[in-house]
């Protein structure tokens, strides 16, 4: 079959075709030119009666695959068809029984041959599985997660923490075999406020830190985060059942009376701020019935902002004296307890005050920039978002506990490895803010852990373009966190996964950081270019075999694979909802 070779190009070899027909059954395997030191590797990639092409892929020295190829084969050099044992260099351990291993599929190429990777090689790194709707990507991701819970091996991955983030809600039987296995655990998280069987997702609302709700609100202007800073400290302290934080909270409100009171605005527009300030904001000593002794009659603070004929205030003056008595000069607040739990609704009333704590009412287009936010958040409260958030009244507990419970089986007593969070009841929007805040957790989580990459967390996103994209928030907050986390997760062991039909819609830095790939059939001309892009070694014949594979094959290729390789995946079991609509059936039953 083989015959001299008739020239060189770039990474390709042309052999003559002795056969003298094109037996396209041959597209695919690999060709060994054995060297006297070395063997250089090439794979079929077409063939026509006259002439093979091969295309070079890289040497076997000691027995040891390396991708790349320095010198090409001498022209006398004779090609042979791989041997088993070398193969075995490529495709991976047959022997793939083994803890440090993990089982992707067969090969439709060469018959009873599995592909194998090492564990470490493809899940201490991002990855991204990629293919257009009905390609294979949602069986490929169940088939290979069950290949990891459901190995015969004596040892489980019960240390092992995954968070599958599911668009849809697909996978919501498919991992319950896992409670078959001693220590191994499947919980379901749902965003279905009326869900009986699984537990709804509740985030506390006092862990949204500045940068969460700037991305919950929609923040699109830095000037914007000093008011949430501000916000978030001031529901703290109101909130706080510290006793010692009543001379904070004094100082604070009458400060921000003081600031009305000097905001040269009418005596009505004065008189309205301060009662409607005094009647959510205030305390046992100041509030609308202080009293406020004047010569002659005491009366309380509501009776001296009434306004005379002439539209002033005539008791202004005993009112600046007495707010400036709670003024403290020195008072420190360091001491205040601030571990206190509240609600959204308490964070929109001290955004409400953080608004005018600030001296927005004096600069039109700050008030404007900011009431957006307070709008957005009372947006948020009169809808079922608000059910997400936990209520004020619940037990305080801290990030580190919650992320222990959430994985954690529902009596707290045993790990859960496996946490599906079903978002197929909220809309995009929410979900793609959910997932951010969620990711940024479990990041901040790993990162602050005592011993590096003790503890990991494996963040699955399906349909990731809808959540990782090219967003304003390095503009406002100064980063995007799945771009910090595809940069910077790997070392502390957060990884992130990708599941999506639209690579070309994906952040271009999260995608350019994924190690590894699993790429099912596409055909849009843009996702082609960025898949052809990632690695030097997809050949353009690769692309256009992409196109036309069937449903459950995959390219797959990147770290863990020494050059790309076709797998079939085998059908999970149980299947993942996902299954095309059957329309014969649906239409005539």
């Amino acid at each position: 079959m083989f015959g001299k070779i008739l020239g060189f190009d770039s990474s390709k070899i042309f052999l003559e075709n002795t056969k003298g027909i094109a037996d396209t059954n041959y597209v695919g395997y690999h060709v060994v030119f054995p060297e006297v030191d070395h063997k250089i590797v090439g794979e079929i990639v077409s063939i026509n009666p006259q002439e093979i092409t091969i295309y070079l892929i890289g040497e076997i020295i000691n027995g040891v695959f390396t991708n790349g190829v320095l010198k090409k084969p001498s022209t006398n050099t004779q090609a042979r068809i791989i041997f088993k044992s070398e193969l075995e260099c490529i495709l991976g351990d047959q022997n793939y029984i083994d803890k440090s291993n993990i089982l992707f599929g067969t090969s439709p190429i060469y018959k009873d041959y599995v592909i194998t990777a090492k564990l470490n090689d493809f899940f201490a790194n991002h990855f991204a599985i990629i293919g257009n709707t009905g390609s294979g990507k949602s069986c490929g991701l169940a088939r290979i997660m069950q290949n990891i819970f459901y190995s015969s091996n004596s040892t489980l991955p019960k240390n092992a923490h995954f968070v599958l983030f599911d668009a849809y809600g697909e996978y919501y039987n498919t991992f319950n075999d896992m409670e078959k296995f001693q220590g191994l655990h499947f919980k379901k998280i749902t965003t279905e406020l009326n869900f009986g069987s699984a537990e709804t997702l509740k985030y506390p609302a006092y862990f949204l830190d500045v940068d969460d709700l700037a991305i919950l609100l929609g923040a699109n202007d830095p000037e914007q985060l000093p008011v949430l800073k501000k916000a978030i400290e001031l529901v703290k302290i109101f909130k706080s059942t510290d006793p010692n934080v009543e001379d904070y909270k004094n100082d604070i409100i009458a400060r921000t009376c003081l600031d009305i009171l000097s905001s040269g605005k009418t005596s009505t527009q004065i008189r309205d701020q301060l009662i409607s300030l005094l009647t959510s904001y205030n305390t046992p000593s100041l509030n609308l019935d202080s009293t406020i002794h004047q010569p002659g009659y005491d009366r309380n603070i509501r009776q001296c902002l009434n306004i005379d004929d002439q539209g002033k205030i005539n008791a202004i003056t005993f009112v600046v004296d007495f707010f400036n008595r709670y003024v403290k000069v020195d008072i420190d607040s360091s001491e205040i307890d601030k571990n206190t739990t509240y609600s959204l609704t308490d964070l929109y009333y001290a955004l409400e005050f953080a608004l005018i704590n600030e001296g927005v009412f004096t600069n039109e287009k700050s008030h404007d920039l900011n009431n957006t936010l307070k709008a957005r958040l009372q947006t948020i409260i009169n809808s079922e978002q608000n059910n997400y958030f936990t209520s004020g009244d619940d037990e305080y507990i801290t990030k580190n506990q919650y992320i222990e419970r959430f994985f954690s089986t529902t009596d707290g007593i045993e790990p859960v490895q496996l946490v599906d969070v079903n978002l197929s009841y909220i809309d995009d929007k929410f979900a793609k803010c959910l997932t951010k805040i969620y990711s940024k957790l479990f990041f901040e989580y790993t990162a602050n852990v005592e011993a590096r990459g003790k503890f990991s967390v494996h963040i699955i996103l399906e349909e990731a373009h809808r959540y990782v994209q090219q967003d304003t928030d390095t503009d406002v907050i100064g980063y995007n966190i799945f771009d910090r986390i595809t940069k910077e997760g790997r070392k502390y062991g957060t990884i992130l996964g990708f599941i999506t039909q639209r690579p070309s819609e994906l952040s271009v830095t999260s995608l350019s950081q994924c190690s590894n790939f699993v790429v099912f059939r596409l055909f849009y001309p843009e996702d082609l270019k960025i898949v052809q892009g990632i690695s030097s070694n997809v050949t353009t014949e690769t692309i256009e075999r992409i196109k036309t594979l069937h449903p459950g094959v995959g390219l797959v290729f990147g770290s863990a694979f020494k050059v790309p390789l076709l797998v079939t995946f085998p059908l999970p079991n149980p299947l993942p909802v996902s299954t095309s609509l059957d329309v014969t059936n649906l239409w005539y039953q």
